[in-house]
């Protein structure tokens, strides 16, 4: 079936799922969780079929993005449970106004309609953007990566068996057939048929969605993510910070690309580092950290010089920027220069470079003390997330229920006239 074919299908749909209350979608969902576990093995089965297919030709941190195992699909079906315990907020009045008239006007949260993902090689994607689509009342068209076809297929078909032994449609949801460039642009350009189109995935999939499409297209953007250390930093807690964010999953959007090191700190946190994330990990048998060094950290400790582009490359892998700056407004000024306008740390004791930092810095989500690697849907209360958007209409940050969703205005009169 082509492209096309299916986006037309999956639209006829909406009235199926309109037709659904809370309780209705909650159903499905519940249902779609239990066939995920349930068809485990066929899902694991094709996984190691794309991940022995990938194997040699994406790097190590993209095949573990790609792997799935029992925990990690039990993890993806507990997602899809707590959508369904999230309350609907569908048909819920944002807003009402009686007019001297008497006309009374409501605004409305309503449905999209058609959303639209393409990804890459996640296949938690699959089952998050799914669950989230329709809880929010959206019919739901995917479009998986090569690398992640035979995993996300599979994954499709039980869910869509789950919609059906609950007694709602399976056309709310498919996934796109063709993997090849084309279909990306079908669904990029199919005005009147897709409502969203969301992309999740590298640099190069999100702009040639965002230059390319003619729908609307929400810019999940890259994360060139940093974390600051201030001269009042607490250095235990500032290293703790530091290499969570880096390296306990490199290969995703809100991991640090970037450190920013106050100059007064830099003699006795430089080394620490170093040791933390190069000698203490290699001893461990873990995936040392490439620290790539400006020429004031370099004079302390010893790393790869950075290069021209370091500081404005996400490199999801187990490489971090070092740099030296003398002040927070340095900080800042380097993170507007620098940043993607995703997620932003600074450790720090002192509550006005806290305040000026928070204020200063220009991104979906900024932290104090804490780490990068909480912006995430699920560590938002969102239960999942279809998205991190880095743009400001419409969607900032952690796309929930909420994110997917418009409104509209609906007027009760009693025969006014104009």
């Amino acid at each position: 079936m082509t492209t096309m074919e299916i986006l037309k299908k999956t639209r006829s749909a909406r009235g199926a799922l309109a037709a659904l209350d809370e309780a209705g979608k909650n159903r499905l969902l519940l249902a779609m969780a239990d066939s995920l576990m349930a068809r485990e093995g066929e899902i694991l089965a094709k996984n190691g079929e794309d991940m022995a297919a990938a194997k040699g030709r994406i790097s190590d941190v993209m095949l573990d993005r790609l792997r799935l195992d029992r925990e990690r699909l039990a993890a993806m079906a507990e997602g899809v449970r707590a959508i369904a315990a999230l309350p609907d907020h569908t048909g819920r009045v944002l807003a009402e106004v009686t007019r001297p008239n008497g006309l009374v006007i409501r605004k409305v949260q309503v449905p999209l309609g058609l959303v639209s993902i393409i990804y890459e090689s996640r296949p938690n994607v699959t089952s998050d953007a799914a669950a989230l689509a329709l809880k929010s009342g959206n019919v739901c068209v995917l479009r998986s990566g090569k690398e992640a076809y035979r995993t996300a297929r599979a994954i499709v078909d039980a869910l869509k068996d789950g919609i059906s032994g609950a007694g709602g449609d399976p056309e709310i949801l498919n996934i796109v057939e063709d993997t090849t460039h084309q279909s990306a642009a079908d669904i990029m350009t199919a005005k009147g048929l897709v409502d969203l189109l969301i992309p999740r995935g590298g640099a190069g999939l999100i702009r040639a969605c965002v230059e390319g499409a003619t729908v609307p297209c929400i810019e999940t953007g890259t994360g060139i993510c940093h974390v600051y250390v201030d001269d009042s930093a607490d250095l235990d807690m500032a290293l703790d910070i530091v290499e969570n964010a880096k390296a306990s999953r490199p290969s995703v959007c809100n991991a640090e690309e970037v450190l920013l090191v106050h100059s007064a700190a830099v003699p006795s946190f430089l080394p620490r580092l170093r040791k933390r994330l190069v000698e203490e990990r290699a001893a461990a048998g873990k995936t040392p950290v490439e620290l790539r060094l400006e020429e004031r950290a370099a004079a302390i400790i010893p790393g790869t010089p950075a290069g021209a582009r370091d500081f404005d490359t996400e490199f999801l892998d187990y490489i971090l920027a070092v740099k030296v700056v003398d002040s927070v407004d340095e900080a800042i000024a380097h993170i507007l220069a620098h940043s993607t306008g995703h997620s932003e740390a600074i450790v720090t004791e002192t509550p006005a470079h806290a305040e000026k930092f928070v204020q200063g810095t220009d991104s979906a989500a900024v932290y104090v003390n804490a780490s990068t690697r909480f912006t995430d849907g699920g560590e938002f209360g969102l239960g999942c997330e279809m998205g991190i958007s880095t743009q400001k209409l419409h969607a900032r940050g952690p796309m929930g229920l909420d994110e997917l969703s418009t409104y509209k205005y609906v007027a009760w009169g009693s025969g006014q006239t104009r």
